[in-house]
């Protein structure tokens, strides 16, 4: 059992939860995931870490209620406890391998979309903490739907926000600022790493490619056990198959075949919407009893 410290609305169906998993946050790494079940019936659900203390022994976590699973994690209150969470899971950011001399010679961008915001603060919060120069685009539908920008200007060197609607900062995609950057004001990087919705960060890949910049994207959202034997994460990477719980989530993005990954991602959606719904009915049909026996 793990207990919930803290549970924070951040928008509109996007939860932050912090619990305490001392013995995950001792040996977590930027760019891992971690498990979790919200009772002991529960689905095994992969959630990228967004924060950590190994002092306090605490995990922070952001989920987007959209399905049945996800939708029990984000009910649990303040002093509950979640069946179990496991991690941390999956290879790290290759940039933890890299020398300091290495890293400190190279400027990051990282392009985040929506919920992609939160697995992206630990990864610029280290590079932070070892000298690293870092921009950050935080790209959302409208204002309302931004989350981590606060804690995102504490870490990155540059902080740019784009919106589709103009509501804040740039008014556009987050391709049409990261080409901005670089063309208008002169921005030069060296690496360019995309967390987001599959559809932007294929964009993020083609729009990183006309400028030669090498570019890695996180492929977490097509996991569902989390330890490779279920096959579901399965995706093409350089024209050989590849598990994103095990072998990634990040990989080159220019070995990715994202149809293929956007493809396999939709039929899983349909699944949970489907699971979703049945459950629906079944509370309303249960709200219709016991008016019923009234």
């Amino acid at each position: 059992m793990v207990e919930i410290l803290s549970r924070e609305m951040l928008a509109e169906n996007i939860w932050q939860t912090v619990v305490y998993a001392p013995r995950i946050a001792k040996s977590a790494k930027p760019g891992q995931f971690i498990i979790v079940r919200a009772d002991e019936r529960g689905e095994r659900i992969p959630l990228t870490i967004a924060d950590y203390d190994a002092e306090k022994g605490t995990v922070t976590m952001v989920t987007q209620a959209l399905g049945l699973s996800t939708r029990k994690i984000v009910s649990k209150g303040v002093g509950e406890h979640f069946a179990d969470v496991a991690g941390p899971l999956g290879r790290p950011s290759d940039f933890v391998h890299e020398t300091m001399e290495e890293l400190q010679r190279k400027r990051f961008v990282f392009v985040a979309g929506g919920v992609g915001t939160a697995p992206v603060y630990p990864q610029v919060k280290w590079l932070k903490e070892h000298g690293v120069e870092v921009d950050v685009i935080i790209g959302a539908k409208t204002k309302d739907m931004l989350i981590y920008t606060e804690q995102m200007r504490a870490v990155a060197s540059n902080l740019y926000i784009a919106t589709d609607d103009g509501s804040e900062g740039f008014h556009g995609l987050v391709t049409a600022l990261l080409e901005k950057l670089i063309t208008e004001q002169g921005k030069s990087y060296d690496c360019c790493v995309a967390i987001g919705p599959m559809i932007m960060m294929k964009f993020v890949t083609l729009t990183a490619k006309k400028f030669n910049l090498p570019c890695i994207v996180s492929l977490n959202a097509l996991m569902v056990d989390g330890t490779g034997m279920c096959g579901a994460c399965r995706v093409t990477i350089a024209g050989k198959t590849k598990f994103t719980c095990v072998d990634g989530p990040e990989f080159n993005a220019y070995d990715v075949d994202f149809d293929e990954a956007m493809r396999r991602q939709g039929m899983y959606r349909t699944q949970e919407q489907r699971a979703l719904a049945i459950a629906r009915e079944r509370e309303q049909g249960h709200k219709c009893n016991i008016g019923l026996d009234k």
